[in-house]
């Protein structure tokens, strides 16, 4: 059986740029086509390589500056073929646009009750289909702040997935009831978890696999993994800025070559790695005893050099 990958991207107004004070046109641009290599070139990328992706789309910007840049950013995706899910960063709840310096709610969802999770999660499914997406049913929190209270209110909600379990963030801010190491889909209190994929970088220290967290190298490696070890799910996370420098205003020629190289990665693994919506429904694998890639001296300290190149050169401002 080959094994399903989910290139999520989570696509969000980013809360730097509001508390920076900037107007909606700079946040919008900043967070979501920052430098030309935003989700525009992310879907066109997907495109050229025959790619299935799922974009986690945060609505609850909206409760300040309107729905038209939700509305724009799920058209776009929704044209291009790929699946719109719900993410959800609830400190939006507490925002205004005359005093951004702090939100007077919590970022962390897995901060609320189970009641005040079920009112937040619904509130925002309601804003993404006013947006024009069809109803979610696959969820990711914002950070990965995820509790169990935050399934139990995705499974009264009807959600049949969620993306939160992120071993390399866990206890906090991933906190759902799961082993940190737990990478394979599993049926979680009446919800389908699908974990972000892990690997060991150095002995009994988990990373994610994130466009901006892995090398080619490691990616390449895990894919690999997954394929030989038969695992029952692949799960990628990427951002809409993450392109782009921190300012969004060049982009990251180091994450640029990984988005492209990881691309190319899973077209040439279509056969044994499909890229796949949650909207289809794929068939995935349950309690399957999937285990992290294991650790490479080599191949962390290429990616720590590349890390540095980054960070001091393809970070700098424009």
């Amino acid at each position: 059986m080959p094994t399903p990958v989910f290139l999520t991207i989570d696509t969000e107004l980013m809360w730097r740029h509001h508390a920076d004070g900037h107007d909606i046109d700079t946040i919008v641009e900043r967070s979501l086509e920052p430098a030309g290599v935003g989700i525009g070139y992310q879907l066109e990328m997907m495109a050229r390589h025959g790619l299935k992706g799922v974009f986690f789309v945060d609505p609850m910007p909206a409760l300040i500056y309107g729905l038209d840049p939700i509305k724009r950013v799920v058209g776009a995706i929704l044209e291009a073929g790929q699946d719109v899910q719900l993410h959800l960063h609830p400190n939006w709840t507490g925002a205004n646009r005359e005093d951004r310096s702090v939100a007077t709610q919590s970022f962390e969802l897995a901060d609320y009750s189970f009641a005040e999770q079920c009112e937040l999660i619904a509130g925002a499914a309601d804003l993404l289909t006013a947006a024009g997406a069809p109803d979610p049913m696959a969820f990711r929190a914002g950070s990965y702040a995820a509790s169990d209270d935050t399934i139990a209110a995705l499974s009264e909600l009807q959600f049949i997935y969620d993306s939160s379990h992120n071993g390399s963030e866990h206890p906090w801010p991933s906190a759902l009831s799961l082993d940190a190491r737990q990478i394979a889909p599993v049926e979680h209190r009446g919800v389908i978890e699908v974990p972000v994929t892990l690997i060991e970088d150095r002995p009994d220290h988990l990373r994610h696999f994130q466009i901006c967290a892995l090398s080619s190298t490691e990616m390449r490696a895990a894919l690999d993994h997954a394929v030989r070890e038969h695992h029952g799910a692949v799960t990628i996370v990427g951002h809409g800025f993450e392109l782009a420098n921190r300012c969004g205003t060049r982009p990251n020629a180091v994450h640029v070559r990984r988005f492209e190289q990881l691309c190319g990665m899973l077209a040439e693994r279509a056969a044994a790695l499909p890229t796949a919506h949650f909207a289809d429904r794929p068939r995935l694998a349950l309690d399957n005893d999937d285990q992290p890639l294991g650790p490479s001296v080599v191949r962390t300290g290429l990616r720590q050099a590349e890390q540095l190149w980054s960070n001091l050169v393809a970070e700098r401002a424009a």
